[in-house]
């Protein structure tokens, strides 16, 4: 057995995600920075909202809620003001988070409560029948964009980014070891951080945008990811469809449920 096993309920694998599918990925990188930080389980909590990443939940050893569509920041919120203690790890999806749950989103990030939420952003609605989502890039198609979306698509970071997140990561399924770190920074930072991890889903959206099968869409990110450092000393001309990895922002700033602990000690004082 895999030391990081432990974090898995075992009984319960295999997962429901279609062949391909990048998402087993992600949530084997979540329970490797766990097992890098040595997470206590019974200090853990993970929540998720609805939406094929969200079924990752399930297969995790940790107290877990399955929660409501769009809402699995304000059930962590909760948590967090509650027990200040645990640990609260978010797993959510491009439309669960930025659609649906974007209002929650946007919240999170200016309260800047300790939450670390793993974004996993296949660029469509897969469980629901390949929809568009705010993440899909304009022109690509979905079933509901069969002609390509004119919809400018959100960039959840610099969303985050302007609504006060203190950790902001961007990494890719075939970027796995590089990501496993940058959740584990995510999870060790003092305050609200997003993990972007980008993920193919060959079914609903890389077959209909012609992108081939799974290794065809790990060869585009292995083709379109570029390290931070080395993004920015490119032209504006040489960007193209390329996006940056790594640690995209960072910065230190008051963490909201210690915060409102000093708001509840001065109540409890009648000040």
């Amino acid at each position: 057995m895999r030391s990081y096993e432990k974090y898995f309920r075992m009984n319960r694998l295999p997962h429901i995600w279609c062949p391909g599918c990048g998402n087993g990925i992600i949530m084997k990188s979540i329970a490797k920075a766990a097992e890098q930080l040595g997470l206590d389980q019974d200090n853990t909590v993970i929540v998720s909202g609805i939406g094929c990443s969200s079924r990752a939940s399930g297969y995790m050893n940790f107290d877990t809620l399955h929660t409501a569509h769009g809402r699995a920041i304000p059930f962590a919120t909760g948590i967090k003001l509650a027990n200040p203690k645990l640990k609260v790890i978010v797993i959510t999806g491009d439309g669960d988070c930025t659609a649906i749950g974007g209002n929650h989103f946007i919240h999170g990030a200016r309260r800047n409560i300790d939450l670390t939420v793993v974004l996993f952003n296949n660029n469509i609605y897969g469980m629901t029948g390949g929809q568009a989502s705010p993440l899909t890039p304009t022109g690509k198609k979905a079933t509901t964009a069969p002609f390509g979306s004119v919809d400018t698509a959100f960039d959840p970071c610099k969303l985050a980014k302007a609504a006060g997140a203190s950790y902001i990561a961007r990494g890719t399924a075939f970027h796995a070891k590089p990501l496993v770190d940058l959740i584990a920074q995510g999870i060790s930072n003092n305050g609200f951080s997003l993990v972007e991890a980008i993920t193919q889903c060959p079914i609903s959206y890389g077959r209909r945008n012609k992108m081939g099968d799974a290794a065809g869409m790990l060869k585009w990110m292995s083709e379109s990811a570029v390290p931070l450092t080395a993004y920015e000393k490119l032209a504006e001309d040489q960007k193209g469809d390329k996006f940056p990895i790594g640690i995209l922002y960072q910065k230190t700033a008051p963490e909201y449920s210690a915060e409102y602990a000093k708001v509840i000690k001065l109540a409890q004082e009648g000040k």
